[in-house]
């Protein structure tokens, strides 16, 4: 029963699973309202050889706090676990009676999981009855153990910072290639909201990829792939057996529509303080109905509180798309809807191309691309190898209506989503279309 219990949790933790896992003394959640876990993963080098560093891509100053935060929500009835990231920048008062307030991986920093664990009590409300933690060589000897893990993407995903090189399709990872997949910061727009995806989509895919292949269908299973976690994870043992095992059994019965993934909502995306830097700003409205929902233990997909949806949503900033276009009145149109334009049509031809608006583009801004196309509904979009940065909009005989758009990157990195719609999917949050090619992973 110990194998199995340690199995399923150490599995939706997976992420982060593998050097220590420890479960912190606290009073029972209030009756009806599920189970609170907190996973958090380290950023630490203590420990590590040069050799070590250099293989697992991790070379420089670990800062002793927290890389990876995961607050994951067991309902009552055990037929939903919600998944909520939060991002290290969060800013935050810390719960030590300091008033200080700074990023929330710098709690660990402070004093360790248990000012984590108050901390992040404390900005959420809610009550976390388990702790667990670990750092990166657990992360590469749990994924190794567990057979590698998939990665797809629909576009080349290079950071030369965590050593990811990874070409458009479907890979098969060992724990290093995981582990730079999951790392990586300076993917398309930089910071955590992307990478915090990743993640997510990385311990979906495991998740369901272990429950197809048999590993917790029966007890002999799940006790053989605990066998194979137990060697890079130790238990301390304060938590009660019967806790774990009451996880542990719910967590092997979800399939992915039973998962939910999200990230805390976020109103300031660069907000700057002298001596912190710059950090992340929860938005109040929103991030407190995320709180509230899991407190009464409701689903948060679905939740029009935590996630509003705007009525035409896109993928990337008109305000970071510059567009060249050969019509005045359509030019001014774009323009007032943010994008940053250049009217053209002095230069026009004379005569135009028959059918609606064409978008041209260079390879690799498809999203950009995407998010031009909804501003012009029917628009057809064309890339063209050697393009300039520019999109050019050639109006047709067609009438070119210009609808607004809305970007949100809550929307675009961090909405609530199910796990049957996150895994395996392609970095622009959608499916890659066609066979992939599985390959091995070149990070």
């Amino acid at each position: 029963m110990l194998l199995r219990t340690a199995t399923t949790i150490t599995l939706l933790a997976t992420l982060v699973s593998g050097a220590a896992w420890a479960g912190l003394p606290a009073a029972p959640s209030p009756a009806g309202r599920g189970t609170n876990i907190l996973v958090v993963g380290i950023d630490s080098r203590t420990g590590l050889s040069n050799p070590e560093k250099t293989r697992l891509h991790v070379g420089g100053k670990g800062c002793n706090c927290t890389d990876v935060m995961m607050l994951v929500h067991l309902s009552e009835d055990r037929r939903r676990v919600s998944v909520v990231s939060l991002p290290r920048d969060s800013y935050v008062e810390y719960a030590d009676g300091s008033g200080v307030r700074g990023k929330i991986n710098g709690a660990y920093a402070r004093g360790g999981g248990t000012l984590t664990v108050r901390t992040v009590e404390r900005v959420t409300g809610l009550h976390v009855d388990h702790y667990l933690e670990t750092g990166f060589t657990g992360f590469e000897a749990a994924v190794n153990g567990l057979g590698g893990a998939t990665l797809c993407t629909d576009k080349h995903l290079k950071d030369e910072n965590s050593g990811l090189d990874l070409t458009p399709g479907m890979h098969h990872a060992d724990g290093n290639g995981a582990l730079r997949y999951v790392r990586a910061r300076h993917i398309g727009r930089p910071g955590d909201l992307g990478r915090v995806r990743r993640q997510q989509r990385t311990v979906s895919d495991l998740l369901t990829r272990l429950t197809a292949e048999g590993a917790l269908a029966d007890p002999v299973a799940a006790a053989g792939t605990a066998a194979t976690l137990l060697k890079s994870v130790r238990t301390d043992g304060r938590t009660d057996v019967a806790d774990l095992a009451r996880i542990g059994l719910a967590l092997a019965r979800l399939g992915p529509r039973g998962t939910e993934f999200a990230t805390v909502p976020i109103r300031l995306f660069d907000h700057r303080v002298p001596g912190v830097g710059s950090t992340l700003v929860w938005h109040e409205a929103r991030s407190q109905a995320l709180w509230k929902a899991l407190a009464e233990d409701r689903p948060i997909t679905g939740d029009r509180l935590i996630q509003p949806v705007p009525e035409t949503p896109v993928s990337s900033d008109p305000a970071g798309i510059k567009a060249r276009v050969d019509e005045a009145g359509v030019a001014s149109a774009l323009k007032a809807g943010g994008f940053v334009v250049t009217d053209t049509s002095a230069t026009a031809p004379e005569v135009r191309g028959e059918g609606p608006a064409v978008i041209r583009y260079p390879p690799g801004r498809e999203t950009d691309a995407a998010t031009l196309a909804a501003a012009l509904p029917g628009a057809r979009r064309q890339v063209v190898p050697g393009h300039d940065a520019y999109l050019d909009v050639a109006v047709g005989t067609r009438q070119a209506t210009v609808r607004k758009v809305t970007y949100d990157r809550n929307v675009a990195d961090g909405a609530p989503v199910t796990g049957d719609r996150l895994g395996c999917l392609a970095e622009g949050g959608r499916r890659a279309s066609g066979p992939a090619a599985v390959g091995p992973n070149r990070g």
